[in-house]
């Protein structure tokens, strides 16, 4: 990457490395004169993330997230669905993650790796990068630096998703995390089981993540979106009426997606159609075209940061779907009940297991803070070690 900035020659770079790296090589690119296309999450924090925006203005760089669902026809017509009111009030947009993987992407029980020496060929202190000095271990590289809090911060497709059909949406009110890593004691540190709740001002955003085998829950699974509307709920492309679990069709409501995404020939194409618009945009410099800018990537993976800091700065409880932290949010509840029945058919035995109940946190959207929790707001950004350190502005 850094001989790759130096090359004035080169218009545009795409990143594609852990996470933690995500922010700080967009920051360099824009000040090197180049466009971006960088994977998601574009952060690993609320604070750099907001500095890769701010960089992309100051240095008037194209920069696209690779949120590909942005390039879905499917999902601008559910979002002019929403905002029609045709379908009533959107109450529930709800992502799932249930992921239950396999072997070197277990999101299971990991084990534990000793610390060793890193192999020869891999410069350890570049992977790390911003990450905080610590010994190198096989649990790390490849794959499974996702469950460490350091690097990992997964699930930004479904919540940029869940987001984007909730009108006007950017940051929640509040935001609730509940959960735990119920596979036994390992070297992880992320859950493997967790429900988010965020308040929009009327409309939830509910993100349930499971890492071992689940049921399914209205005809989806693996990593889906659910709209649950006060005249009946979206999933898999069918609709349930309100009070029935018949699914059908969905009705001909007669509304049309206020934007036209590049032409989509299947739906494995929808990467090649994300990518083209960034492309397109590189050459006619129009950054309001683009399917999702830095920004859009910025608040949806901001959402994943809010919900990970909820429960990390929790305490464990003796599991409760009717827990008081989410006393009288039936929808919350309803969660909570289903993660423990997904628990009891993984083999866990609830009873007598902790729930690691986070903290349910006030955001305001113009500072980009936790309102009164000094604690919380230490994790929207974090200690950069030198020389790979994100700058405090642009």
């Amino acid at each position: 990457m850094r001989k790759a900035l130096e090359d004035k020659n080169l218009d545009a770079v795409t990143i594609a490395t852990p996470n933690h790296w995500h922010s700080l090589m967009t920051i360099w690119a824009c000040q090197a004169g180049k466009d971006v296309y960088v994977e998601k999450p574009c952060s690993h924090n609320v604070h750099e993330g907001r500095i890769a925006v701010e960089t992309a203005r100051k240095y008037k760089r194209v920069v696209q997230h690779g949120t590909q669902s942005r390039a879905s026809a499917q999902w601008e017509t559910y979002r002019a669905i929403a905002k029609s009111g045709k379908l009533g009030k959107l109450l529930v947009s709800r992502a799932l993650c249930y992921k239950p993987g396999a072997n070197w992407q277990t999101r299971g029980n990991i084990g534990t790796k000793p610390t060793k020496m890193p192999p020869s060929e891999l410069d350890f202190n570049i992977w790390l990068g911003p990450a905080s000095e610590q010994p190198y271990h096989e649990n790390l590289v490849h794959y499974r630096w996702h469950w460490f809090w350091d690097f990992g911060n997964q699930g930004v497709h479904e919540m940029d998703k869940a987001r984007w059909v909730i009108p006007d949406a950017k940051w929640p009110k509040t935001v609730i995390s509940l959960g735990g890593r119920f596979t036994g004691p390992d070297q992880g540190q992320t859950p493997n089981g967790m429900v988010t709740v965020m308040d929009f001002g009327g409309t939830l955003l509910i993100f349930e993540t499971r890492g071992q085998k689940s049921k399914d829950y209205l005809g989806v699974n693996g990593a889906q979106n659910i709209l649950h509307f006060e005249e009946g709920t979206i999933a898999g492309g069918k609709f349930y009426p309100k009070g029935s679990d018949k699914a059908e069709d969905l009705p001909k409501l007669g509304v049309e997606p206020e934007r036209r995404p590049r032409p989509v020939l299947s739906t494995s194409d929808r990467n090649l159609a994300h990518f083209g618009n960034f492309i397109d945009c590189v050459r006619s410099r129009k950054t309001e075209e683009l399917n999702a800018a830095i920004e859009v990537g910025h608040y949806s993976a901001g959402l994943c940061h809010l919900a990970n800091i909820s429960y990390r700065t929790g305490k464990d409880e003796p599991f409760n779907a009717k827990t008081q932290a989410v006393s009288g949010n039936e929808f919350a509840t309803d969660a909570l009940g289903r993660m423990a029945e997904y628990l009891r058919d993984n083999g866990v035995k609830v009873e007598g297991t902790s729930l690691h109940v986070g903290r349910k946190l006030e955001f305001d959207a113009e500072t980009e803070k936790f309102k009164n929790d000094p604690e919380a707001n230490k994790l929207l950004t974090r200690a950069y070690r030198a020389p790979f350190t994100v700058p405090d502005r642009a």
